[in-house]
């Protein structure tokens, strides 16, 4: 499918061979081409593929150079030069076309059939951080899926979307706007709650989207873990003082966000009949990328490829007229100065595929 493959990554061919053996083993039949119906996300913008294209907000990404190494070369809303995580999962689990942004024109008809996106940037599991950028925030996106629902139904009738909703793979990416663009430039909070407290409040706002997303038929849900913080070039910007390499205070705090939302995860599972969910680790094979970026094919990772590579996150800064931008992404680990290039995002879809491997059998 046109993915490029780097140095440590497993090929999606011999990942996706694994997908079918777990999925014959389990006694599955194969309907079609694809492992799971359709793939529902929610989210910021590690996941967003262009509903923000459709906000008033400083937030978007449609625009060069956003999407220069995409299909067609054209930008779509997505935070990257190409192909999200998500992206490349969807693909390696037989998907040859992506769900579509809910906001979009594209989220009607039979393209319903394989799923939606509901995710937008600069959200996060916290309402007001969505607030903050005139993002969806959570909540919203839950009312969003359940309208889906029913255009589902209208268009596959009640029977098949009910199987569709069961089926499908549900994929959860926050909680890096909770803390970068939220908590750790907002005195509110900062000054009020302990890092500690801040992801026990985030968690527990998870522990409850988790349970009403189940409530609404999802039984299958994968959801990513915070990634390195710390070495966000952003990040190493605002919070590292001119030191040298990563911010280890924000590493810590994302590495204690991680480590109580599997214990929340874990609680999930015991407590919902049914329940498969998996938190997927980003955090490592990121942290690895950036350690030792020669293994994995990099050169490049205390700055992003667009502009100074330190400080985009908006239009203002990565867009067609930025000086600076780099000419090959693929030696970058970041894109920007807080997303992955889509060498990077392969790099963790192998690593997650792997940890979700009980999600599909």
């Amino acid at each position: 499918m046109g993915i490029q493959h780097r140095g440590g990554s497993v090929s999606v061919s011999m990942m996706r061979l694994i997908f079918v053996s777990a999925f014959v083993v389990a006694g599955y039949a194969q309907e079609s081409t694809t492992l799971v119906p359709a793939i529902i996300t929610f989210g910021d913008s590690a996941v967003d593929v262009g509903n923000n294209n459709y906000l008033l907000t400083l937030f978007k990404a449609d625009y060069p150079p956003y999407g220069r190494d995409f299909v067609n070369h054209q930008p779509t809303g997505r935070f990257c030069n190409g192909k999200l995580a998500t992206d490349i999962t969807a693909e390696t689990l037989g998907f040859t076309t992506y769900p579509p942004a809910y906001l979009s024109s594209q989220a009607s008809g039979k393209n319903l059939l394989i799923g939606a996106n509901f995710a937008s940037a600069a959200s996060g599991y916290y309402d007001k951080t969505a607030y903050l950028s005139n993002a969806i925030p959570l909540s919203k996106q839950l009312e969003y899926y359940k309208e889906y629902q029913a255009k589902l139904a209208k268009v596959a009738g009640s029977t098949k979307a009910a199987s569709i909703i069961k089926e499908a793979l549900y994929l959860v990416g926050a909680g890096n706007s909770d803390f970068v663009q939220n908590y750790y430039i907002n005195p509110f909070l900062y000054k009020v709650y302990s890092p500690e407290e801040y992801s026990s409040f985030l968690v527990s706002i998870f522990s409850s989207f988790i349970q009403d997303l189940y409530g609404l038929g999802a039984r299958r849900i994968g959801v990513t873990s915070l990634p390195p913080l710390g070495c966000l070039p952003l990040s190493i910007t605002l919070f590292g003082f001119h030191k040298g390499g990563c911010v280890s205070r924000l590493n810590t705090d994302a590495q204690g966000f991680n480590k109580k939302i599997n214990s929340a995860a874990t609680q999930l599972q015991k407590k919902l009949p049914d329940l498969k969910i998996a938190i997927l680790d980003i955090y490592t094979p990121l942290f690895d990328a950036i350690r030792s970026p020669s293994k994995y094919g990099f050169s490049e990772t205390r700055k992003g490829c667009c502009g100074t590579g330190i400080l985009e996150t908006t239009s203002f800064l990565c867009n067609p007229k930025t000086p600076g931008t780099c000419s090959n992404a693929t030696q970058f680990v970041f894109w920007d100065s807080v997303h992955p290039s889509q060498a990077a995002n392969q790099v963790i879809a192998d690593a997650v595929l792997l940890q979700g491997i009980s999600l599909i059998g």
